[in-house]
């Protein structure tokens, strides 16, 4: 799959801590760097304050770093490029109005290639980020009114990889989760029960490519199906000693016998 602007929706007053942890592991992990990351994050009218500042708290106390153990909670981007791209993305979307609410800055104090976990807030379709991906630690947040709203902008990108879906009533969320165009939708999880489920396929719609992995799907897009007819008795073709409009009638006729006894 190629990625693309993956969305988290949180739709009520579950757990606002735990959805902020939540929102934590599917921005920032690998410095947002994973197909599957979070880049839009769609919040209730009635939960959104409450929930920012949870959120907000939580990626302020981040550690960036590059040490090869525990003690640090974000890592480098992987090359130049990136960085440059994440750059100009906040860059423009700070310079056309958007607030930063976290990070918003590179730290080559750290090393060459570091990136501070970044929440923005205002972000409209004329900025860069708003559709292209980023693919670094950087998420904006949108407030909506209702479950309606909340799908059709989630749903209002050309990829459909990955999202996220966050409610204190089960049924809701994966009422919600169904009707996202997503290859895969976690309820009250990131991205890991998906991708854990190694039974489950796994890939992307629309523009996050074709294929699936995992499961019986994953195993089959290696193979070609092969359609082997072996007629025994007697063929389609008739005998010498039947005209053919004969034939025809009775291959009708026998056609119709077989079908009335399956149904049955």
């Amino acid at each position: 799959e190629l990625g693309g602007k993956n969305a988290m929706l949180v739709l009520d007053d579950a757990d606002i801590e735990k959805a902020a942890d939540g929102a934590v592991a599917a921005c920032f992990p690998s410095a947002g760097q994973l197909c599957v990351s979070i880049e839009r994050l769609y919040v209730a009218d009635a939960v959104h304050d409450r929930f920012v500042d949870a959120f907000v708290a939580r990626a302020e106390r981040l550690k960036v770093g590059g040490a090869y153990d525990f003690s640090c909670d974000v890592g480098s981007l992987t090359t130049a490029a990136q960085l440059k791209t994440v750059t100009e993305h906040v860059e423009d979307a700070v310079a056309k109005g958007a607030k930063v609410l976290a990070g918003g800055r590179a730290r080559p104090d750290l090393g060459p290639l570091f990136y501070e976990p970044t929440i923005l807030a205002g972000v409209t379709p004329d900025m860069t980020l708003y559709e292209h991906e980023t693919f670094g630690p950087v998420v904006s947040v949108h407030p909506f009114r209702d479950d309606s709203e909340a799908v059709a902008r989630a749903n209002a990108t050309p990829y459909g990889l990955n999202a996220s879906v966050w409610s204190r009533s089960a049924s809701r969320g994966r009422a919600v989760a169904a009707r996202l165009h997503a290859g895969t939708v976690n309820v009250n999880e990131a991205f890991a029960a998906a991708w854990g489920s190694v039974d489950a396929p796994m890939g992307g719609m629309g523009d996050s490519g074709l294929g699936r992995r995992h499961g019986a799907e994953g195993i089959l897009k290696y193979t070609e199906a092969q359609n082997v007819a072996h007629q025994r008795v007697q063929g389609f073709t008739p005998p010498k000693s039947i005209p053919p409009e004969a034939w025809a009638a009775l291959l009708t006729g026998a056609l119709k016998v077989l079908k009335a006894v399956g149904s049955r």
